[in-house]
């Protein structure tokens, strides 16, 4: 089937149509898109089936370039989809997503198994004098996914494995769909000053203006984070912080939103595809195409740092009870979770006298923005350059960039900017995805990379701008390091340009790499002026936020080793059959990764978005592997002096030259070595985490 006029959804090149594209005509295109599709399909495998049966060998043209744009126009028309639905979700839009989900991962898993193109990446393997290194590497990655995807197995087994598919993608979408309505649909009205004690000025406006929108008058408490996290960290209401903390570890656990049942289909829909592969559980089939070896590598590295954090934490935690005793708090004597984040901050401010809260107005968005794009210009010789207007956009909130050489104003790419909090149809969290990629159009023009970046900051109030705690600071600069990696490449092959092909534990290294520069002199003394007097931040106030960077820092190293673990052990030593529920194995793990005990109501596995409705199942542990990477790789910069500006740029355009520009197209350790010039080491990782006294 074939449309005489595309609809939008279906154009499959450029940047997308936002506005124009409906649920009516998702319902409408993707049937049409992947009948067609699945023509262009049959009609490849029957030319390779005649090609193979032929004396002469193969091409890599005859081969990849027909997969890549069979692959690209899904990706193109799905990802728009896909990427509504997480921005602005609505009940027809989610409704129209479910009902052709299926269908898509029909046909991946139909692309995936297909016998005729693995035995022609097999033929085409079998004669590496005709490839590159980049196109070895790529023909590895893809023969190894299509073994994931299960191209060895046949009749029933083949059946069962596409049915588990197909229902594990409708059950990520339900997991992540109750997420975000159990957060959407708690809320607390606070009617009187005694209510809001504690509260700083911006949080009072921020639930005003969640009042006032909701029709109300007072202040609306909600569990999305621009409200939660202040509210938990300021409230000196402890029976309000604790209703809050309750509501927030309890979301998605109970009623029609439970999503209980949901993680242990999950699980054992896992374990039923990597026994169907040849696999003891899903973490060996994850393992798989990642960096780390094996279980027994990651459980060594989550084993050291829980080893070094766990004294800490219990230090931290000790220090806190006793802080609140100083303050004559009944507390004291037993500290609970809702208790810790508030005298975190009390104690933050005895010890640093810093005030994170009083921090914001030094950080406006647009401010942040300008010190990220210089550090950019000094490090990379890019030029960023805002193009609001020249680009469909899918909110008013939505920013559009362009990306340049800045030696010659050359186009690189492109980036949209989403950046604030909308609780009712935007799912929370952060995250960097690709709108378009590297590659070259039918007629063999250049295709410039276009990333979208997403953040859940606190919005604008009034005629006050976005003001950004220093952790929102350092989430933009976070997925900016990913955007990098997507926008810089130079890999032509689009299997292996920006984050294609890299592996999944290597991934965040730029990402986490940028969070460093927001501790460094000349980035931070840069943007940081107040919003309305444009006054620097005064350097008393950034020596604070030096000294405060490993505060607590045992306690956020053990909360992701307890995360990282228990998504590990969920997927390689629980089954159906062991007697006991995913919670109930969590709570295990709990007793030797957390210094206070999870309480009764805590459902933290009923929010867990990352490894049930998000791609990181047994790979959580990923944000500690490529920490290691990223706290090395910035240690290059510490190591030439980070005020010895002609080494720094220097080291920069290395950066850029090596984990910025070859992406996929060589392996993650091959990689860092070109940066580096050696093996990464965990000791910068170790210092910057304050742990080496441990």
């Amino acid at each position: 089937m074939t449309l005489s006029v595309p609809l939008p959804l279906l154009v499959g090149q450029g940047l997308p149509p936002f506005d124009a594209i409906t649920p009516e005509q998702v319902e409408q295109a993707i049937p049409a898109l992947l009948s067609e599709l699945n023509e262009s399909l049959s009609a490849l495998e029957a030319t390779l089936e005649l090609r193979l049966g032929q004396s002469e060998s193969l091409r890599w043209e005859e081969v990849m370039e027909p997969l890549h744009q069979l692959g690209e126009r899904l990706r193109w028309s799905w990802g728009v989809v896909s990427h509504l639905n997480g921005v602005c979700n609505t009940p027809a839009l989610r409704e129209a997503h479910q009902q052709q989900q299926g269908a898509v991962v029909q046909f991946g898993n139909r692309a995936g198994q297909s016998r005729a193109i693995y035995r022609a990446l097999k033929a085409l393997q079998a004669n590496p004098s005709q490839l590159d290194a980049t196109q070895m590497r790529i023909l590895g990655a893809e023969l190894r996914d299509m073994q994931l995807r299960g191209v060895g197995l046949e009749g029933q087994e083949q059946q069962a494995f596409n049915a588990a598919c197909e229902r594990l993608a409708e059950l990520a979408t339900a997991f992540g769909n109750h997420v975000l309505d159990a957060t959407n649909g708690w809320s607390l009205t606070l009617n009187s000053e005694d209510e809001l004690a504690g509260l700083p000025a911006s949080l009072r406006q921020l639930l005003a203006q969640a009042a006032t929108d909701a029709g109300e008058s007072g202040w609306r408490l909600g569990l999305d984070m621009p409200r939660v996290v202040p509210f938990l960290k300021f409230s000196e209401r402890r029976d309000l912080r604790e209703k809050v903390y309750r509501a927030q570890v309890g979301r998605a656990a109970s009623g029609e939103l439970d999503n209980n049942p949901l993680i242990a289909q999950t699980l054992e829909l896992k374990l039923k595809q990597a026994q169907l592969l040849g696999y003891a559980n899903w973490a060996e089939v994850s393992l798989a195409s990642k960096m780390a070896g094996s279980v027994h590598e990651v459980e060594g590295l989550l084993e050291d740092l829980r080893a070094a954090a766990f004294p800490v934490a219990q230090q931290e935690l000790a220090a806190l009870a006793a802080c609140a005793s100083r303050h004559g708090a009944p507390e004291a004597a037993e500290l609970k979770p809702w208790d810790v984040s508030y005298w975190a901050e009390v104690l933050r401010q005895e010890s640093f006298e810093l005030n994170s809260e009083a921090l914001r107005p030094w950080f406006s968005l647009e401010q942040v923005l300008q010190g990220l794009f210089v550090l950019c210009q000094r490090l990379f010789d890019i030029q960023i350059v805002a193009a609001d207007g020249e680009a469909p956009i899918w909110h008013s909130d939505v920013r559009y960039f362009r990306v340049l050489e800045a030696c010659n104003g050359e186009p690189l790419a492109g980036f949209y900017l989403d950046p604030y909090s909308r609780p009712g149809s935007k799912r929370g969290g952060a995250w960097m995805d690709e709108c378009l990629g590297r590659s070259r159009s039918a007629s063999g023009e250049p295709v410039l990379p276009v990333a979208y970046l997403i953040c859940n900051q606190s919005p604008p109030v009034g005629d006050t701008p976005s003001l950004m705690t220093f952790d929102e600071v350092e989430t933009l600069f976070h997925e900016f390091g990913h955007g990098l990696q997507h926008m810089l490449t130079t890999v032509e092959r689009p299997q292996a340009a920006g984050i294609n092909n890299v592996e999944w534990d290597a991934v965040e290294l730029p990402s986490q790499f940028m969070e460093n520069w927001c501790y460094d002199r000349a980035t931070l003394m840069g943007m940081a002026r107040h919003w309305q007097s444009g006054e620097l931040l005064p350097e008393a106030e950034y020596q604070k936020l030096l000294a405060a960077r490993t505060f607590m820092a045992g306690g956020a190293t053990l909360r992701q080793v307890h995360f990282a673990l228990t998504d590990l052990r969920l997927h390689s030593q629980w089954t159906p059959e062991s007697g006991e529920s995913p919670d109930q194995l969590r709570r295990q793990i709990a007793a030797t990764t957390t210094v206070l005990e999870p309480i009764a109501e805590d459902a933290f596995l009923c929010a867990f978005s990352h490894i049930f409705a998000g791609g990181y199942a047994a790979g959580y542990y990923s944000y500690k592997w490529a920490e290691v990477l990223s706290a090395d790789a910035f240690s290059a910069f510490e190591e030439v002096g980070l005020e010895q500006e002609e080494e720094i740029v220097a080291t920069g355009r290395r950066f850029r030259d090596t984990v910025l520009s070859l992406g996929g197209s060589r392996s993650p350790a091959e990689v860092f070595e070109a940066f580096r010039g050696r093996q990464p080491s965990s000791e910068a990782l170790i210092r910057h985490s304050g742990l080496v006294a441990a």
